[in-house]
């Protein structure tokens, strides 16, 4: 889970992919970084940290040029350190080049130790220098050539942006798992990022998404679109809808607000229960919550509050507080909660410990009873295309029923939208009968298809990025 942006023939494209990086700062809080092109060399900023307080006044004036690309990271794939931090720049034979990625390559072990047996020497333990240095060794003759080269040589999930001292290049693998899109800021410039969110701040014009298994490159000459790769069928993650996206975003061509929304409208048909009170987990939780309170007709309103100014890392009181992690974050309502029966919706449930403190916290708020309800299918497998998520040995869902779940976080009701309601809701249509959906969707985290299999387990440690 990373998030990307690409600004070409602009004079301050490095205060552009600021921009662009600051609205998709959710996509990653881990580290981030800027690289920026004069035409004649390449100039970078990384650092671990939130993009408002890496990029001060001062750095953003050295990034000099009319190109950039940007990168917040979360990771998948290599420790959580600035040497993993992105976009990555190098020199090579053909010159410079930098480099951002959203997804994760399956494959990126078995090819890091052929190349380190064929004598590559590699700088991070990220999967995305497998990328630089299958680039470095190609036989082609020009970057695009080089890139295409490099990238047949790889399976998995993509969504890459390249910069070298004269072109901006944009890559989408031929599945499709991670967004990309394509907009025009004025006349001449042109502006690739994850979510159309970033479209927003940047007054950027939305032009079309990138397609999957489709290279932009764009220099003096325009922008030009080739395919270079295989056709593939399409798998975008749906998850991106349940959680990860911006809901001010449009996802090839779809809302990810109104699909959250009617995904709570199918969950209070699927699981409907005499109540008082709708109230969402913020934040992601909130479109479907409203949902589920218009088609229910049971009210909506602000039964926990979040707070936005809680970093990754606090200091936890020497003596114990219950639930103190929770309560960093979330604080209950008490009026309204007190007496009530309450429905909470939230967008999933992982290992099942936070949702069991939730529901504990709003009983502590006075609640008579707490009916739990999921805008998505039960989590049963992990991601392997980009999303941090436990084991399947973790995730409660995979070894339990669920009312088993509803019994360990202590809820009178629990119901998870089914998987044909979340199709509905995205795309409208009913669920296929294999994994990958209607106009190509990977669902593979709730029904346990995967469309790419993964080569080898991965050796690095993960940064565990979904709640408990």
């Amino acid at each position: 889970m990373c998030g990307v942006v690409g600004i070409y023939g602009h004079k301050e494209a490095a205060n552009l992919a600021y921009l662009g990086l600051y609205a998709l700062q959710h996509r990653g809080q881990e580290s981030a970084g800027i690289v920026a092109s004069d035409g004649e060399r390449l100039r970078f900023v990384r650092e671990m940290g939130h993009v408002g307080d890496i990029f001060t006044a001062d750095r953003l004036a050295h990034l000099k040029g009319a190109a950039a690309i940007g990168h917040v990271r979360y990771s998948t794939a290599g420790d959580s350190s600035l040497k993993n931090a992105q976009p990555i720049a190098v020199d090579y034979s053909g010159g410079s080049v930098a480099v951002g990625h959203n997804g994760n390559l399956v494959n990126a072990i078995e090819l890091r130790e052929r190349l380190e047996a064929e004598g590559s020497i590699f700088q991070s333990t990220s999967d995305t220098e497998v990328i630089v240095h299958l680039i470095a060794r190609s036989r082609e003759t020009t970057l695009p050539e080089r890139i295409a080269d490099a990238l047949r040589q790889v399976r998995g999930a993509y969504s890459l942006v390249f910069l070298s001292e004269d072109k901006l290049i944009a890559v989408r693998d031929p599945m499709g798992f991670r967004p990309m899109a394509l907009g025009r800021i004025g006349n001449d410039a042109h502006i690739i990022t994850s979510e159309t969110c970033a479209f927003e701040l940047v007054e950027a014009t939305f032009v079309r998404n990138i397609e999957p298994g489709e290279m932009i490159v764009i220099d003096k000459d325009g922008l030009r679109s080739m395919r270079p790769f295989p056709e593939a069928p399409a798998h975008r993650c749906l998850f991106e809808w349940v959680y990860f996206a911006r809901p001010d975003s449009q996802i090839d061509g779809r809302s990810v607000y109104r699909a959250r929304e009617h995904m709570g409208k199918r969950l209070a048909v699927e699981h409907p229960v005499p109540a008082d009170v709708v109230i969402a987990v913020p934040d992601s939780g909130v479109a479907a919550a409203i949902g589920y309170a218009r088609e229910s007709g049971i009210p909506y309103d602000q039964g926990l509050m979040r707070s936005h100014y809680v970093g990754r890392t606090f200091i936890e009181p020497s003596q114990q507080i219950r639930h103190f992690g929770v309560k960093l974050k979330l604080s209950p309502v008490h009026e309204v909660l007190r007496g009530q029966r309450v429905v909470v919706v939230d967008d999933s449930i992982v290992r099942g410990t936070t949702s069991r403190k939730i529901v504990s916290m709003i009983r502590g708020a006075g609640a008579r009873e707490v009916h739990m309800r999921i805008s998505s299918p039960p989590t049963v497998g992990p991601c392997r295309y980009g999303i941090d998520t436990p084991t399947k040995e973790e995730l409660i869902a995979s070894n339990h029923e669920v009312d088993d779940i509803r019994k360990f976080i202590e809820a009178d009701s629990l119901g998870y939208l089914s998987l044909e309601g979340l199709y509905e809701s995205v795309e409208g249509l009913a669920r296929p009968a294999l994994g990958g959906g209607p106009q190509g969707f990977c669902d593979a985290c709730f029904s346990g298809k995967y469309p790419i299999a993964a080569e080898k387990p991965a050796r690095s440690r993960q940064l565990r990025l979904l709640p408990a």
